[in-house]
Parts: structure tokens; C-alpha cells; sequence
């Protein structure tokens, strides 16, 4: 699927030939739209490039000048995955007069592109496209990292109480994340440097300072996720000890409980044997009987207690 977008005096417009000054949004093509772009001048090999999902973040320019800008962008594939977060590749092509996005998969930033959220975007200023679009990227970064912290607080809060595996499986599926999180953004961050000093593309005096935000909210959601992810790896190493003390303390109570319970059993069982014993005759043998276990098992009950063993 693709689509061809302009922006104009009254926003953006939905293009049906490519036009001068034209963006063209990819999401997983067909082999004819692949072509189509091919008969544009771009690469076939930039295109694999950006659906490839273990491509790294890098850029490479072509003879005829195209350029390919490769960054990994978050990606929320649902609660219920083994990886909630992972990161895609975004194949960002600036050709001569157009700018072509292909991803495997539809993503937020660019939908929010798409859909006019990104205020004042034009798509005749292919640089400031390609920050924007970086800037986006480390901003949704951000937005994810704290929404992961989030969902570790209320699994930190039930795994106080818990004796099960799940809640620390759950937060093994978050530190995951965290992994692919960190990966990216180091990729990201080296590309960005390299871009910055080496003047990958002309840059105009206005775009210097998007270059700088893009370079601080990286590097934050840099600090942010080494932070997160050191901190759900020493809460998983915890939580791991208070599960199994948390089953301890269950197993030595039903112990404890078993012990007291079974000593009036033993008291029945001897007074209930086939052979002559005291006060077998009295009226009132029942009544010691019962009150005999229920005196040894009291006194056992307190010796417990005082040892902390209930």
C-alpha cells in the first residue's frame, strides 16, 4: 500500500501521480508497488533495506544521489505478545525531488504524519522532514518508556503478595522490551552524530535547532530506558527472592499446622487402644482425654508462636 502526499497552502493532499515536492508513504509493498518505485529512480535495494526487520540504523547514498536514512522507531504489538514493545526499521529516501517512507508495518508516527497531527509539516523541505520525523521517533520513545514504567509499578505492587511465576514472567516480556528499546536507541544515536558532523544533507540555520532537540530527546530517552532497564533487572533478581520466601512462609505455617494437629490425633490413638488404662472407668475420661490434647497441642501452639514459627 502507498500513498502520495502533498502539502498546500491548506494542508496536506492526497496526490494521485507523484508530483515535485511530494511525499509517498509505503507500508509493506507489493511487488508492482515495488516496482512502481523502482521506475522512480529509487534503489530495489533501499526498499529490501527498510523492510528488513533486522536491518541496523545507517544511512548510504547512491551514485545517482538518492539517499537512504535507516532508523529503528518503536512499535507496540499488544499486552498480551511475548515482546509488547519491539522496534521496526523506517526507511526514510530522499530522492531529488521527493521523499519516499517505507516500513514493514503501519506505526504511529507515521499515521500521525499522515493524519495531519504533525503541525506546520511540509513536504517540498525534505530535511526538516527527515528531523521531524527523528524527532517524532525519540519522542514516541519516550511516551513508551513511560508507559512500561507504569505497568512495572502495578506488577511490583502485586508481586509483593504473589507465589506464582507469572508476575515476574510479565516483567521478563518488559525487560525485553527494554533490551530492544536500548539497541535501537544507540544505533539511533550513532546515526544522528554521524549525520550532525558530517553533513549527511545540507542543513539550513533553521533546522539547527530541531537538530539539537532531536539530539537532547534521544539521548534522554537514552538515559531513560539504561535507568528503567537497570531497575527492572535488580526488581526481577528481588521479586524472584520474595516469591520463593513468600512460598516459605506458606509452607511453614501448613508444617506448623500439621504438627498441631496431629497431636491430638496421637492422644486419641493411644487412649483408644484394646488394653486397660487409668481412669478408663471414671466418668470424666473423656473430658481429660479431650482436654489433655487440646493442653499439649495448646502448649505447642505457644512454643511456636514465641519462635516465630507461625
Amino acid at each position: 500500500m502507498y500513498q502520495i502526499i502533498k502539502s498546500t497552502a491548506s494542508g496536506l493532499e492526497m496526490m494521485v501521480e507523484p508530483v515535485s515536492g511530494c511525499w509517498i508513504n509505503v507500508i509493506d509493498p507489493t511487488p508492482e508497488e515495488t516496482d512502481f518505485l523502482v521506475s522512480l529512480g529509487i534503489p530495489q535495494d533501499f526498499i529490501t533495506y527498510s523492510l528488513d526487520q533486522d536491518e541496523r540504523s545507517r544511512s548510504e547514498r547512491e551514485d545517482n544521489g538518492v539517499l537512504l536514512i535507516l532508523i529503528r522507531i518503536p512499535y507496540f504489538q499488544g499486552a498480551k505478545t511475548d515482546v509488547p514493545y519491539i522496534t521496526i526499521p523506517l526507511g526514510l529516501i530522499l530522492a531529488e525531488n521527493m521523499i519516499i517512507t517505507v516500513c514493514k508495518k503501519e506505526n504511529t508516527i507515521i499515521n500521525d504524519f499522515c493524519c495531519g497531527k504533525a503541525k506546520g509539516l511540509s513536504t517540498g523541505k525534505r530535511n526538516r522532514f527527515v528531523l521531524r520525523v527523528l524527532l517524532s521517533t525519540a519522542i514516541l520513545y519516550l511516551n513508551y518508556l513511560r508507559e512500561i514504567d507504569k505497568i512495572v509499578d502495578v506488577l511490583e505492587d502485586r508481586l509483593q503478595l504473589s507465589m506464582r511465576n507469572h508476575e515476574v514472567l510479565e516483567l521478563l516480556k518488559y525487560q525485553k522490551s527494554l533490551v530492544y528499546f536500548t539497541t535501537a536507541l544507540k544505533a539511533n544515536e550513532l546515526l544522528l552524530e554521524r549525520m550532525h558532523k558530517s553533513q549527511l544533507f545540507k542543513m539550513y540555520p533553521d533546522d539547527e535547532d530541531l537538530v539539537e532537540d532531536v539530539l537532547t530527546e534521544n539521548q534522554q530517552a537514552i538515559e531513560m530506558v539504561n535507568t528503567s532497564s537497570n531497575i527492572l533487572s535488580s526488581m526481577m533478581d528481588a521479586f524472584a527472592s520474595i516469591i520463593s520466601n513468600n512460598l516459605n512462609v506458606v509452607m511453614k505455617f501448613l508444617t506448623s499446622a500439621t504438627i498441631v494437629i496431629s497431636l491430638p490425633s496421637m492422644v486419641y490413638g493411644f487412649f483408644g487402644m484394646n488394653v486397660p488404662l487409668p481412669y478408663q472407668d471414671e466418668w470424666f475420661a473423656a473430658l481429660l482425654v479431650i482436654g489433655l490434647s487440646f493442653g499439649i497441642a495448646g502448649i505447642v501452639v505457644y512454643i511456636f508462636y514465641k519462635r516465630d514459627w507461625f
